[in-house]
């Protein structure tokens, strides 16, 4: 029976990973139309945030109290871990590849070592210092830093600030001891999110733009219709779900490895919908940064009585 689970869980967390991982496809190809990267990600919180209002709501019964002494937490998770991740995710996606974006923010799994050594003493261990050099010569190879080429720097800057993003995530998530479901949490995120970049577009600092015109993917015309929703339902809504579910049946811990899964399945869909095709060098970049964050989190595994580390496509958004 626990093998049935597993293996539910497993497939559970990687269509949630794929889900996610369309995300930045879909963006792209609203970007190149004359989205701003502010109404892309806008829609997608909000679309998101409305779709998951009705299971959010019957799994809040009971709980209205958790979520008012929750508020703090909740409010930040919006705001840095929803909003400000993924908006700082679409403006890097319009200075560089989606694969270079997307491991640009994984790099935030880095911070957060770093955090809970300066804040609380965790020295990290030694896989965690292999797992950091690897990381760090993987982005020299995918920032193309080697070659006269390189990678535009305001995308650069742009992805560390979703790597910020998902740290605070990080952060924030593992700190607390209530009982709220995952699905209120995501909820809740993704309303206040919307709220904030809202009112960031309300006055004036949010750029907002968005087109009617056609899109491209896959080498075909279509309505802008399709990414929109794509981004919404898919890599949003669905993603945040079928990821939740996959978390409880693999547990937190091996639904954290599965995740990972995402920065491939993101540079697989780049290539298939915007002909993204990565140069050799930055694919063993890729191949080292994922070996590096993995190397990490095996450092980081939590004991028996630990709390587990949450899901990290819970922060991407991509």
């Amino acid at each position: 029976m626990r093998a049935t689970g597993s293996g539910a869980g497993l497939g559970l967390a990687l269509v949630s990973a794929a889900s996610f991982g369309t995300s930045g496809a879909f963006a792209t190809s609203l970007l190149s139309t004359g989205w701003t990267a502010g109404a892309a990600v806008t829609v997608r919180v909000a679309v998101a945030a409305v779709v998951l209002t009705l299971p959010a709501l019957l799994g809040l019964r009971g709980r209205v109290g958790q979520l008012r002494r929750s508020g703090g937490r909740v409010a930040a998770y919006g705001v840095f871990a929803v909003a400000g991740a993924q908006l700082c995710y679409f403006n890097a996606i319009q200075h560089v590849p989606v694969a270079v974006a997307m491991l640009l923010e994984y790099s935030g799994v880095l911070l957060v070592v770093g955090w809970m050594w300066a804040r609380h003493g965790h020295r990290p261990g030694r896989l965690t210092g292999l797992g950091g050099l690897a990381a760090v010569v993987g982005l020299v190879l995918v920032l193309d830093l080697l070659s006269s080429r390189g990678v535009d720097p305001v995308g650069v800057l742009w992805g560390l600030g979703a790597a910020v993003g998902l740290a605070v995530y990080f952060v924030v998530s593992s700190g607390t001891d209530d009982a709220l479901p995952p699905i209120v949490v995501a909820w809740g995120g993704l309303a206040v999110g919307a709220l904030a970049l809202l009112l960031a577009a309300a006055i004036g600092v949010l750029p907002m733009a968005a087109s009617r015109s056609d899109v491209t993917l896959a080498s075909t015309r279509m309505s802008w219709l399709v990414p929109v929703l794509g981004m919404s339902l898919l890599a949003a809504a669905v993603a945040y779900v079928v990821g939740i579910l996959g978390a409880r049946l693999l547990g937190a811990g091996v639904a954290s490895f599965v995740g990972l899964t995402e920065v491939l399945f993101a540079v697989l869909f780049a290539w298939m919908l915007l002909g993204q095709t990565p140069h050799p060098l930055q694919l063993v970049g890729g191949l080292l940064v994922l070996a590096g964050i993995v190397l990490v989190r095996l450092d980081q595994r939590p004991q028996p009585d630990a709390v587990p580390v949450p899901h990290p496509s819970m922060a991407a958004g991509h």
